[in-house]
This record gives structure tokens, sequence and C-alpha cells, in this order.
């Protein structure tokens, strides 16, 4: 530490940006506002005397990297899609659900028209921001802006927006928008399309969604857009050493585009030293570690919007009943600047329609909740004047223990859609899903859930409330910071000395032992079927007496417990089939080497597996099928259900019609994982590994398969990956991997070299301790003033 303050006080003199190769920056003028130490992969070490500085140089090393990517995040949460790149488009998946570049501008035009955004920002804390929080924000915004300086748009090397008019300097207003946007993507971002609703008129409306239909919506589109996790944390009890503990963080992020990961170091020396990784254009770290605690989120369970179904009054479908007495709904008309083929400006205007629980709405996930002359729909997002997240991840950075972690969780109450899996050295394991949550418990879902909303709360936690009453409002707790949430107290969380772990599936068995149950039906299932990923974890936790090694080798042994369950039944029935010929939709296909290929699998998804892609596309094809004879049993979670139904028709097929598909893209049944899943950076093939999560493969990879040639691109999977470890009194061992790498700008050093060491199975040393910083073999240090 006192290192790093003589590099404080010393920092270049000479130039506004001064680069060395090696060692540390010389003495001279204090002039500096941070310093970045580059390590292997292009990973920095940011310090700083001040929160301002440390923003500042997060600011300028990430729009270094990512330049690009940010600005379409700033043109997006500003409105201007359309603007710049036509009406058309397909939006901006990262941020909303929105269908066009259109619909997004209305979209966060009619978010910014609000004022919410600046009104939270505005507040003090807890609902505002904190003041060393404002300073990095402060700070962030300066180092984005002095980057950009500093290239101009015509010197930006990303040829994605080299020159671009849509890349422009930021303000702090920028900022927050860009945080309320994803705070709210488990709401407002994934209804976007619905928020487009209009009185009804001459035509008629469409027949409502079934409660099967929006539970479908619930859980298929509320994956978060690609989102998902592991997290397992190892306590002393259960670690090799009988002492310490080893965490695994594993998110299942996108790719491509504004969710991707970004790894750093922030350090104000004697206030703050935290590792690990953020979303771009966060300047916290998001899922990492301190000299002391780490932790990882995971896309928790709760559903944390809601319906509610409004009564109108006869002949005037925008007046409403609540308690017999009117309403008039609110309306605002939005207006956007459009491109036109000519390159001109025309004004686009949309009205959108509120009632006292919120937007009124069309759709969910595209099945219609219709507004219709006798009733209409509202949408509540529990996270709609959410902005304390900031808080939580700048608190999470000062943690020393999972105790300081709960602390942090229930103080700020700014987690908008995540669990909290944690450790730290004194050995505990931490599951918390501490969390932005409707208030809706089990007495108040019971008299006043719609008939549909009792069949979606049971089956995915989708409340939908009779609007009629204001008695079936969102309830509230003494403990909570805004009213209609969850106190913190009221919600799921657990320590432990063996393990807590989740893998998206509710509360219930974070530890197998250990159920978590008798929480509202909003908050947690219990009792119910865990998906195989979850499973496999469990089965893992179960048997493993954990390192940090021993934990990444088995997360890259990419083993896929489905295949334990059925792969040996399938090779089985593929050898049963006359002549050879198994039915597939265009009638028989050979079924060639695909049995021996199946029998000799080793049921893992590393790049030299045979029989891994031949059962990945066969798996991908059984849908609702009833793939297994023996059902779920509660009171045996972990193996059951379990025993392939050969004996189904539709399930034979499936296995036909994936030989035949697999010969379409040009591959054999037998043909290694390499040879059909991969993805292509500055014209170099890079094998991936890792699997589908239905396929109860932990590293998950979720690819796009072309007809033509296989797994050609992957849509998202683990992302930033991170092991680790507490033991003794040093340094935290730690190993990370970036899949994607640091940098979506093809001409940067670290656009996939990360990719590369993935695809062999490696791991980024992690390298928090100054010693371990100044040993880097890849020392570079930026000096900036």
């Amino acid at each position: 530490m006192r290192h790093i303050r003589r590099v404080l006080a010393g920092f270049a003199a000479a130039l506004s940006i001064t680069t060395t190769a090696t060692g540390v920056a010389s003495a001279g003028e204090s002039g500096a506002k941070a310093v970045l130490r580059y390590t292997e992969h292009g990973v920095p070490h940011i310090v700083a005397k001040d929160f301002g500085g440390l923003g500042y140089g997060y600011g300028y090393a990430a729009a270094t990297d990512n330049v690009c990517e940010l600005a379409k995040i700033y043109v997006t949460v500003s409105a201007q899609r359309s603007r710049y790149f036509g009406p058309d488009g397909g939006g901006y998946p990262s941020l909303s659900e929105a269908k066009s570049n259109l619909h997004s501008d209305l979209f966060f035009q009619r978010i910014n028209d609000s004022g919410i955004v600046d009104r939270l920002a505005a507040q003090p804390a807890p609902q505002g921001p904190r003041r060393e929080v404002r300073e990095i924000v402060s700070g962030y915004v300066k180092g984005f802006n002095a980057y950009l300086a500093r290239t101009g748009r015509s010197g930006i090397t990303d040829p994605a927006c080299r020159g671009a008019d849509w890349v422009r300097p930021i303000t702090e207003q920028d900022f927050y928008r860009h945080y309320y946007a994803i705070a709210v993507t488990g709401g407002q971002g994934f209804v976007t399309e619905g928020l487009f609703a209009e009185p009804p008129g001459g035509a008629p409306a469409p027949a409502p969604a079934t409660a099967a239909q929006l539970s479908a919506a619930v859980r298929d589109g509320l994956g978060k857009g690609g989102l998902g996790s592991n997290g397992i944390a190892i306590g002393a009890d259960a670690t090799a050493a009988g002492r310490g503990s080893v965490l695994l963080g594993n998110p299942h992020y996108p790719w491509h585009d504004g969710r991707r990961f970004w790894q750093s170091q922030l350090t104000v020396p004697g206030r703050l030293n935290v590792a690990g990784a953020s979303l771009l254009g966060m300047p916290f770290v998001m899922i990492g570690h301190t000299a002391d605690a780490a932790w990882t989120h995971t896309v928790s369970t709760p559903v944390t919007f809601g319906l509610f179904e409004v009564p109108l009054r006869a002949g005037d479908p925008t007046t409403y009943l609540v308690d017999g007495k009117p309403e008039k709904m609110t309306s605002r008309d939005v207006t956007v600047q459009v491109r036109q083929a000519d390159g001109t400006l025309k004004p686009v205007s949309r009205t959108f329609w509120s009632t006292r629980y919120g937007p009124v709405l069309k759709d969910v996930g595209g099945f219609p909740v219709p507004w219709t002359a006798k009733s209409a729909y509202a949408v509540r997002d529990a996270n709609a004047a959410n902005l304390r997240g900031l808080n939580t991840w700048f608190e999470l950075g000062q943690a020393r223990s999972t105790a300081d972690i709960v602390r942090t969780l229930s103080s700020t109450q700014g987690v908008p859609w995540v669990n909290t899996i944690a450790t730290d050295r004194a050995g505990n394991a931490l599951y918390a899903d501490i969390q932005v949550v409707p208030h809706v418990t089990d007495e108040l879902a019971k008299v006043c859930s719609t008939p549909t909303g009792q069949e979606t709360l049971a089956a995915d936690g989708l409340a939908i409330l009779d609007g009629s009453r204001s008695a079936c409002q969102w309830g509230s707790d003494p403990g909570a910071l805004e009213p209609g949430i969850f106190a913190p107290s009221r919600l799921p969380q657990q320590q432990r000395r063996d393990y807590e772990l989740n893998a998206n599936d509710s509360a219930w068995l974070s530890n197998a032992r250990a159920p978590l149950t008798g929480f509202p039906r909003i908050v947690s299932d219990q009792d119910t079927e865990r998906s195989p990923r979850t499973r496999e974890a469990l089965l893992t936790a179960e048997a493993g007496r954990f390192t940090t090694d021993s934990m990444k080798k088995m997360l890259f042994a990419d083993h896929s417990l489905v295949a334990d369950l059925a792969a040996a039944d399938l090779a089985k029935l593929c050898a049963s089939f006359p002549g050879g010929q198994a039915p597939s939709s265009s009638g028989p296909v050979p079924v060639g080497p695909a049995c021996d290929a199946l029998a000799t699998w080793d049921h893992k998804y590393t790049v030299d597996s045979r029989g891994a892609l031949l059962f990945q596309r066969f798996a991908a094809r059984l849908g609702t099928l009833p793939r297994f004879t023996v059902p779920f049993d509660p009171k045996a979670p972990l193996t059951t259900p379990n025993t392939l139904n050969i004996g189904n028709a539709g399930i034979q097929k499936a296995f036909g019609d994936a030989i035949a598909e697999l010969r379409t893209a040009g591959l054999a049944p037998d043909a290694r994982l390499r040879d059909g899943q991969y993805v292509t950076r500055s014209g170099e093939r890079i094998p991936i590994h890792g699997a589908q999560g239905f396929l109860g493969v932990l590293n998950v990879m979720t690819p796009q398969w072309d007809p033509a040639r296989g797994n050609t691109e992957v849509t998202h999977g683990s992302s930033f990956v991170q092991v680790v470890g507490f033991g003794g009194p040093g340094c935290p061992d730690t190993s990370t991997v970036l899949t994607y790498s640091q940098s979506a700008d093809p001409t940067s050093p670290y656009f996939s070299d990360q990719t590369k060491l993935y695809s062999r199975g490696e791991w980024v040393k992690g390298r928090f301790c100054e010693a371990d910083i100044l040993r880097s073999p890849a020392l570079r240090i930026v000096v900036l003033r």
C-alpha cells in the first residue's frame, strides 16, 4: 500500500498520457488523476487517490476497449436510434425487448420525458446515489469524454463507429439512464412491446392469452434475453483443506452488444480495493472479490413486475373503476425524430396510457392481454424507482465478510433481479435472494388474483391482481425502503459452512441438506422439479472436497447430467433400429456410426468429444415430449426424473432428425464437437466447448445453429468466469477468464485473445496483490493527467 501511495504521489509530469513498458511510473508532479496498470490480456488495475479519479480511469480505460459498444448504449438510452439508424432494425436487445429502433426510441423517450431518472439521481441516499458513487460517476463521464477528445471520432480504431456522428461526449444523465435501463430489464424492459397499447377501436380485440401462454412468456422470456448463471459457494467444511472457501462465479450472458462484461481492479488506497467485472459502462465491480470476501450473482426466479386488470366504465375505455369510483387514465404523447430514406428527419409521435398501477399493456412477451371495451391490463414494475443498486455495488466492493455482504444487500435494497452467492476468508458460504420483489403475499394473492392470475402465480410467479379494489394493491413492509416490496427479512438467505449455490432455480435447494421453505410463491417455489443444470450443480457440490484447481477442472470438464441419464439408453435404441435405419421426418435415415459414438461418448462437451453434437441436436428437438419414464419425486429431487422414454415414437423420430440435421450440415454423427461448434474472429476459427443448460452442463454455451455448417456463433453463455479461493492469510487465489475477451474492437490485441485461451481450457492468473501486479510479464503503465 505504501508503494501505491508513492506511485500516486509521483505520477509522470510531462504528458497528458504517459505510457511505460514496465515498472512503476517515475516520480514527478502529482497532478495525475489515475494510474492504469495493465497485466495479461489487457486487464487494467486502476489506482487513484480519490473516487473521482477512479471513475476517470475507469471511463478512459473502458472507452479504450469498447468505445463503439458504449456509444451504442448512449444513443439508445437517449432515444436517438431512429435519428441515426432509421426506424427499422432490431432495436437494441441489450436494453429492452423493443423490436425496432422506433419502438426502442419511443420507449426510452417516454422514460426520459417522465423525469423519473433525474428525480431519482437527485435524491440523497439511500434512494439516490451516495456521495462516493456520485464522484465515481462524475469521473467516469469525464474519463470517457477525455478518451473521445483525444482520439476524435476519426481516430477511433474500431470500424463499427469510426467517424460516426452518433459517437459523442456523454453526460451524467446518460450514465444514470443507462443504469436505470439495466434495473428495469426484468420489468418494463421485458414488456416493452406491450406498452404500445391503444384504446379499443373498430377491430375486434384478440382473444386473451391463456395462463399457460403467459407462464411460458415469463418462463422463456425472463430467461432475461439470454441471461442466466451458476454460483457455487464452498465453505470451509467442503474444502479439501478444511479451511477457507472457494467461490465459482459463472454468469451466462450475451457475447455481443451492451450486456458484455469488462474486467478491472479498482483501488483507492485505504478506501476501496476490489477486482472483478461489471457490465459495460458500470464503474463498479458487480461480480468479484475483495481481499477477504467474494461474490457472484445469478438471475433469480421472482418475477419483478405484476399485472392489474382494471374494469372500464361503459362507453369510456380510458376511464377505469377502483372501489366503484371512476378514475381517468393519464396519457403522455411522446415524440422522437426519425431519419427518412432521403436523410431528412421527421417527428413521429405515440400516445402512452397509464393507470394508478402503471402503464396499460396490450401483451406480455407477444401473448395478448387485450384492452377491450370492458377491461384493460396495467403493469407495475417493482424496479421503477430503483437507482439504489449503484450504492449496492459500491458497498459490496468494501465487503470483508459474508456478513458485510448481507448488511449491504439489506441496507441498500438495490439488487434488481438477481441472487447473491458469496464466500469469505473465514470459511462461510452464503446464499441470499435479497432483491426487489413485489409484495404479493399468498394471502393477498388468494383473495385478489384473477382466475388467470391464480394459475400464472402458481406456475411461474406472475401475479395478476384485481385492479378494481384498492385493497388489492401490493403490500408493504416496515423494513422496506419503498412501498410495495418485501423487506430483506422476508426474503431467503442462508449461511453455512459446507456450500450454497444457485443455477437459476428458486431458493428451495440452495443447499440440498437444508431446503429453504415457507416463502410466498412469488418469492420462491418448493417441492418442484429442478433444472438439469441445478441438479448437476447440487450433485457436484454434494460429492466434492474442493480446491480452486478442482473447481476450475470441474467447470471445464463440461459434463452433461442429461447424458448420464439418457445417452446409454439412446445408444441401445440406436442399435435396435431395424436395418440400421432410424425414423425421421423425411423418412428412414441410416444411423451409421451414431450408435458407437453414443456408446463410447464421455458425456462431456469438450472440443474433442465425439457424440456430443449428435446428442445436443437430439435433445434440442425434444420440446415437450415425455422424455423420462420415472417422474419427478420431491423426496428425491436430485435424482428424478430419469430413464429415457425410448418407446415414445416422437423421441425415436427426434433421434433420426438429429442425424439428418448433422448430415445436412456436413457433419458425421461421430463428429468432434470442435467440427461443429466454433466462432470466427478476424478470420480465425476458434472451437468452443460447453453446451446448453438444458443438457445439464454447468459451463453453458448457447450456440447459433446454421443448418449448413453447424454451431457457428455463440449467442450467450459463460462470460466472465471467476474462481476465488481463500486459504491462509495471503492474497486470494484467483483465476478468471472473459470468454469473449476484453474488447469488441477487432483491431485490439484483446479482441479474441481470451476466447482462444478459453477454447484451450486455460485461465488468466488473478493479480490482486501489489507484488503479483508488479510481477506480471505483460505489465504496462498508463498515467492519466
